[in-house]
């Protein structure tokens, strides 16, 4: 018996299960891909699967629908992988520890991968299923959803023929996404001169934790604190607050760039007789933080240790340029829409600070739904880390989706929900990259909308999947498709 053998739809969690078990990190999808590749082909199937591990299955129309025009569904393989620093957890190799806790599918100690295994999980048993009528299907799986959306880039829209495409990569059931940001990545590189350790040195590590964390499109708004720019601030406070001389000899934070960093650290080098004061300005900056923080990151803490004694630390400048980077670069909020309330224009997340091939790497994560402003707040992110003596290079540019006003998919979508339920959907435009405005660049005149059940802190190991709200989209989803008609 299966973990989730009693939640329903029964197909919906045998499958997610079956992914859960199976380790699917970007870029590692493979081991999932050729598992779903030979499952539709075992269904007699067409299934084409490329060099990325996308896969493209087709299944013909349901008696009555032939002339009914084809509809994509829509998800990715991929999922992001975060835990708590206090356990042993290899993603590349082990199954998630799942559970069932009242409503909710959690994992323990890490992400559940619910974003996007569930859209995975539904448009599987909506393939299984015979006994469902609907029109011709194109069921696209992409990869590296993530990390770029690397995935989407790649398909080949030539060999999509769908008409609608139904994207269930949303986290609020009722709630039908019509439009996204766009993004890229910025990875500032800052070269690290090393200098020997003077005499009469100790070393302390500082440790920043217990902050929230969160989706780095979706939660951008809730002013939950950064670690890397908590950690640059701190930094920056010994120098300005205390004058204390200090040299950093091991720095890092973060694991994604789409994920709010929870994390950040420091090792840092200071003479014997400013260990003590080093150390209670450490902690009065802590009690700041706590306060500040209380109603968002409740948790946050700052703890430091004796560590051993490195043989380099980064010299004067790079010391002095790192702290800056870590303090200056903007994450968070810098635009709200002038035109819809709810809505965030432009933000920019510093999500992961690591040392690599002697270089310190700030990896930020811009999104706006402008693409003007997505254009001037990646310059300005270059000009502050340029004057630090960082060279850089954006990668994984993606466009955003703009709103149809004429949306024949949505205007079924809103139709069908009001009569299953009684009440009205909401439509949303939201600042989370999602892969539809690839396929709408990919498909001219694709109609588009997205959805999917509750779900919550994704990105984090707080991840949460209702299964009652499961249930509620698969029964609405197998409705929609009825309604999709010539």
């Amino acid at each position: 018996m299966g973990i989730l053998s009693n939640c329903k739809p029964a197909s919906v969690f045998k499958y997610f299960e079956e992914i859960c078990a199976i380790p699917h990190g970007s870029w590692n999808e493979k081991a999932l891909s050729d598992h779903i590749h030979a499952w539709a082909k075992d269904l007699g199937l067409e299934s084409q699967q490329d060099s990325i591990n996308n896969l493209i299955i087709r299944k013909p129309a349901t008696p009555g629908y032939e002339a009914a025009p084809t509809a994509i569904l829509q998800g990715h393989l991929d999922m992001v992988c975060e835990k708590n620093s206090d356990i042993e957890f290899d993603f590349a190799t082990q199954p998630l520890d799942i559970y069932i806790d009242g409503d909710y599918i959690k994992a323990r100690g890490t992400t559940l991968g619910a974003d996007n295994g569930i859209a995975v999980a539904m448009a599987m048993a909506v393939l299984a299923d015979n006994s469902l009528q609907h029109p011709a299907l194109e069921v696209v799986f992409t990869a590296v959803e993530e990390a770029g959306m690397d995935g989407a880039k790649a398909i080949d829209g030539t060999k999509l023929k769908g008409k609608y495409l139904i994207n269930i990569d949303s986290e609020h059931e009722g709630t039908f996404l019509a439009s996204c940001a766009g993004g890229a990545r910025i990875m500032a590189h800052l070269n690290i001169n090393w200098q020997d350790v003077d005499e009469g040195m100790c070393v302390l590590k500082i440790f920043i934790g217990g902050l929230k964390g969160g989706h780095s499109g979706m939660d951008i708004n809730k002013n939950r604190g950064n670690s890397n720019n908590i950690l640059g601030r701190l930094l920056d406070n010994l120098t300005t607050e205390c004058n204390i001389d200090y040299k950093i000899a091991d720095i890092g934070g973060g694991s994604k760039d789409n994920a709010i960093p929870r994390e950040a650290w420091a090792t840092i080098v200071v003479a014997e007789n400013d260990k003590a004061v080093t150390k209670e300005q450490i902690e009065k900056f802590a009690a700041i933080l706590s306060n500040e923080l209380q109603h968002s990151d409740a948790g946050i803490f700052v703890k430091t240790e004796n560590a051993e004694m490195p043989g380099k630390v980064f010299n004067a400048s790079t010391t002095k340029a790192a702290v800056q980077l870590l303090f200056t670069i903007p994450s968070g909020v810098a635009a709200q829409s002038p035109t819809l309330d709810y809505l965030v224009e432009t933000s920019n997340n510093l999500g992961v600070v690591r040392i690599e091939n002697n270089e310190i790497i700030f990896t930020s994560a811009v999104r706006s739904s402008v693409e003007s402003q997505k254009e001037a707040h990646i310059r300005k992110i270059v000009t502050i880390a340029e004057a630090m003596g960082a060279k850089c290079h954006i990668t994984d540019g993606y466009p955003g989706w703009a709103y149809n006003p004429n949306s024949a998919i949505r205007d079924i979508f809103q139709r069908v929900y009001k009569e299953k339920y009684g009440k009205d959907s909401q439509i949303l435009a939201i600042h989370a990259g999602v892969e539809c405005g690839i396929f709408s660049e990919k498909i001219p005149g694709l109609d588009i909308i997205s959805f999917g059940p509750n779900m919550h802190d994704v990105h984090t190991p707080d991840e949460r999947l209702s299964i009652s709200s499961v249930a509620n989209c698969y029964g609405f989803l197998t409705a929609v498709l009825l309604e999709v008609r010539a």
